[in-house]
C-alpha cells in the first residue's frame, strides 16, 4: 500500500507538481518519451470503450465525458471528442491546459471546462458524465485519496455511465518512482481500491503491442 512507500504526503504531491511543470507540453512529453505508442494506445482504448457504447438497453451514453489527468488533451482529442458531444478536462498543470486550447484545434470548441486541479481535490459534478476516463495518473494519488476520488467519480456518473482506469501495473506490491513522485501498484492492490470505492468491475484488459521494457498496462471499466 502507498502508506508503506509515501513518507510525506505533502512532499509526494508537491514533488509531482514540480516535475510536471518542467515537462514540455507535447505528446512525447505526456508519454515520457514514448510518443510513438500513442496511436497503439488510442486504438486499443477505442475498441475497449466502444463495447459499452454499442446499441442495447444498458448501453453507455455519449453525451459527456471527463478526461482526468488530461495533460494537453491527447486522449480528449483522439479518443473522447470523436465519440462524445462534449468533454471536460482536468489536470494539475496550468501550462498543459493552456496548450490544449491550441492543440485540440476546431473540435476543442466542444470542451466545456478546463479544470486546473489535482485529482485528490477534484469532485466531478454529480450525475453528469457518461464516461470518466482516468489514464496514467492514479500513481499520483495515495490509496486513500484514490479510493475517495473513485467514490466521487461514481457519484458523477449518469445512468449506465462507466469509470475507466488505464494505467501501469507492477508485478508485485507498490513501487515508488522518485523521479516523477508516483507509485505503481500491482493488480491486487488496484482491485482492492476499486472494491473499497464501492465500484463493480465490468471489464479488464491487458494492453498489447507496447514496448517490452515498460510496465504492463491494464484497462478497467467499472460502475
Amino acid at each position: 500500500m502507498t502508506s508503506e512507500v509515501v513518507e510525506n504526503e505533502f512532499e509526494f504531491y508537491s514533488k509531482a507538481e514540480k516535475y510536471w511543470k518542467d515537462v514540455p507540453p507535447t505528446v512525447d512529453g505526456m508519454l515520457g518519451g514514448y510518443g510513438h505508442i500513442s496511436s497503439i494506445d488510442i486504438n486499443s482504448s477505442r475498441k475497449f470503450l466502444q463495447r459499452f457504447l454499442r446499441e442495447g438497453p444498458n448501453r453507455t451514453g455519449t453525451t459527456r465525458a471527463l478526461d482526468c489527468g488530461a495533460g494537453i488533451g491527447r486522449i480528449t482529442k483522439r479518443l473522447l471528442l470523436p465519440l462524445f458531444k462534449t468533454v471536460d478536462m482536468v489536470d494539475v498543470t496550468e501550462d498543459f491546459l493552456t496548450k490544449a486550447r491550441s492543440y485540440l484545434g476546431e473540435e476543442g470548441r466542444r470542451v466545456r471546462n478546463y479544470f486546473c486541479c489535482g485529482l485528490q481535490d477534484f469532485s466531478p459534478e454529480p450525475n453528469s458524465y457518461d464516461v470518466i476516463w482516468i489514464q496514467w495518473v492514479i500513481g499520483h494519488l495515495t490509496d486513500n485519496h484514490l479510493s475517495d476520488f473513485l467514490k466521487r467519480c461514481r457519484a458523477g456518473l449518469r445512468p449506465n455511465g462507466i469509470v475507466v482506469i488505464k494505467d501501469n501495473m507492477a508485478q508485485e506490491g507498490v513501487i515508488m518512482d522518485d523521479v516523477d513522485s508516483s507509485v505503481c501498484r500491482d493488480l491486487d492492490v488496484v482491485h482492492k481500491i476499486i472494491r473499497r470505492a464501492g465500484l463493480h468491475l465490468l471489464a479488464e484488459e491487458r494492453q498489447e503491442n507496447f514496448p517490452d521494457e515498460i510496465y504492463h498496462v491494464y484497462t478497467f471499466a467499472m460502475r
